[in-house]
């Protein structure tokens, strides 16, 4: 495999689409680094694993020796991207901008080579901008246009509230690959639109249009919808380590592949192949393919101590392997009379009410320190230490306290 064949490779791995492919090859072919331009709005001040889905992209180019531009949307962030919405989004305050871009900051180095990363800010050439140039910009397109957007579609045909704010977000976005030049634009599928956008302006202002490159949006915990926070179904990548393993351990094991494929650095597809097959045949099992995908991402975000020290804890728990005393202890304030053992599984986080603490006990699928309870009546005080658990893969190493 020649140098482009295996970075062609390495770039279309997990790829949704790519616009256009021998644009791409010949833009390699150039023998410079090419600038790899990907946007994000602070709308959130953390980031979870789905949006380390582009980071990963990011950081493959960096490997292969090329420039990545983390571009945080300050500027547009104040607009409120509307992609996927069915009504008009709240902006951000500046100050929100602030705090969350300064957070994300922080945040991306985890993933990306900070050396080799230019982090800006779209504010840079659009906080220039004068009225009458922003209004030269909107004439560079035409409402028909927009409105092939999909989620734009529907908003006017069930005649829903589009503010013609919401139309500049697409073009401020595309004007962002002018002022940097960018060679490829990365973005999730449901932005397809606005990284085309960027190829149309980039014609008109004489630039070579920048290749788009798509990446799926990674599926949550549960396996169906798109990781959210809203949904709960989420990794933050600043968790504990042990949680990002108990976590990671509860997907199933057709999602896991998926993830694999765009999470993992270690795992070539050549070797995610040969896993499958193995799993098939009754060679490996499930539980340990993915307990190396989770001992990954947790060094990922912490280091390989604490990975190690969370998969320990993990096999103590869970497989009886090993001192449950690495587990992170969670502290839970309590009244000094104490807590009943359903209020208590609910205040640890293992049960979402009391009720449904009562119905995992009467399954007896509730243990402390390995061993199984049963009576809801039971009352922790103060002081007391120990390993709540419920099922195989849910639990917590409590100690409480009186506030």
């Amino acid at each position: 495999m020649s140098d482009i064949e295996g970075a062609l490779a390495l770039i279309g791995r997990g790829a949704d689409e790519i616009i256009k492919r021998d644009e791409l090859e010949a833009r390699l072919r150039l023998g410079r680094p090419l600038r790899i331009k990907a946007g994000f709005d602070p709308t959130a001040p953390d980031l979870h694993v789905g949006h380390t889905v582009l980071l990963n992209k990011m950081r493959q180019f960096q490997d292969l020796g090329h420039t990545v531009i983390f571009l945080i949307g300050d500027f547009t962030g104040m607009i409120g991207d509307p992609t996927g919405k069915n009504a008009t989004r709240k902006p951000l305050t500046p100050e929100q901008v602030k705090t969350n871009a300064e957070t994300y900051a922080a945040q991306v180095f985890k993933v990306l080579d900070r050396d080799k990363t230019e982090l800006r800010f779209n504010s840079e050439w659009f906080g220039q901008m004068t009225a009458a140039d922003m209004v030269r910009l909107a004439s560079q397109h035409t409402v028909a246009r927009m409105l092939e957007r999909d989620d734009f579609d529907k908003r006017y045909k069930a005649q829903q509230p589009i503010a013609i704010h919401e139309f500049l977000y697409p073009l401020v976005q595309g004007y962002d690959s002018v002022a940097l030049q960018a060679d490829i634009e990365l973005g999730g599928t449901d932005q397809k639109f606005n990284l085309l956008m960027g190829r149309a302006l980039q014609e008109q202002h004489g630039q070579p249009p920048q290749i788009v490159l798509t990446m799926p949006l990674l599926e949550g915990l549960d396996g169906v919808n798109k990781m959210s926070k809203s949904l709960g179904n989420y990794i933050g990548i600043d968790e504990p380590a042990i949680d990002i393993v108990t976590k990671t351990m509860k997907i199933g094991d057709d999602l896991m592949w998926r993830w694999f494929e765009l999470l993992s650095f270690e795992v070539s597809l050549d070797e995610l192949a040969r896993m499958r097959l193995d799993i098939d045949h009754g060679k490996l099992n499930p539980r340990d393919a993915k307990l190396r995908l989770a001992r990954e991402l947790a060094a990922r975000f912490h280091d390989a101590a604490a990975a190690e020290q969370a998969v320990a804890g993990w096999h103590a728990v869970v497989r009886g392997q090993g001192d449950t005393s690495l587990l992170p202890l969670d502290e839970i304030v309590v009244p000094a009379e104490g807590l009943r053992l359903p209020a208590l599984l609910t205040a640890a986080g293992l049960t979402t009410s009391n009720s449904e603490a009562n119905r995992k006990l009467r399954e007896r699928a509730v243990r402390i320190d390995g061993e199984v309870v049963e009576i809801a009546q039971d009352t922790f005080k103060p002081g007391f230490e120990g390993v709540l658990q419920i099922g195989k893969r849910n639990f917590a190493r409590v100690h409480l306290k009186v506030s």
